[in-house]
């Protein structure tokens, strides 16, 4: 039986913190769905295209013994978890307040799905405090964003800044 997990966010933009759940996601499944979210209430920076094809781009390097697909989605979570067949839905944790929503979160998809189970990653300790946020905040004020994307990532938001 092929074990598939589900990494969803809005990866808007991807960065280095994502990059490390993900590959230390493919580990623990056979195949790794990464949902691009259309979540219109985060303001995204880049469209829903960019942002699929950035993850593509990002991921499609990665030596992993699982498969990893991208996918957009929208809609509730659970949904799009039981459309691919996902048992685990993985969660990347950075700090104690990612925790608190994390846990309300994982409680509510517990009663509508108790076969899909939510695993927590803690972020590598050098990537903790790096959110898309905060990434995108910084290329917009003229700060380097290298050490927190790659040169890809990195070329596509000065772009974005730039056409703003």
């Amino acid at each position: 039986m092929t074990r598939i997990g589900l990494y969803p966010g809005t990866f808007d933009p991807m960065h280095n913190g994502h990059l490390d759940i993900i590959g230390r996601a493919v580990k623990l499944v056979d195949k790794l769905v990464l949902g691009v979210a259309i979540n219109q209430g985060k303001g995204p920076m880049f469209s829903l295209d960019e942002r699929v094809e950035m993850v593509r781009a990002e991921t499609e390097h990665l030596n992993s013994t699982a498969e990893i697909v991208v996918e957009p989605f929208e809609g509730l979570l659970m949904h799009f978890a039981r459309e691919v067949g996902a048992s685990v839905i993985v969660r990347g944790l950075r700090a104690v307040a990612d925790f608190e929503f994390e846990f309300q979160m994982t409680a509510m998809n517990q009663q509508l799905d108790r076969e899909i189970e939510t695993v927590f990653l803690m972020a590598d300790p050098r990537h903790q405090a790096i959110a898309s946020k905060l990434v995108k905040e910084i290329a917009v004020l003229g700060g380097e964003v290298n050490r927190f994307v790659s040169p890809r990532i990195e070329a596509r938001l000065k772009e974005k800044v730039a056409a703003r």
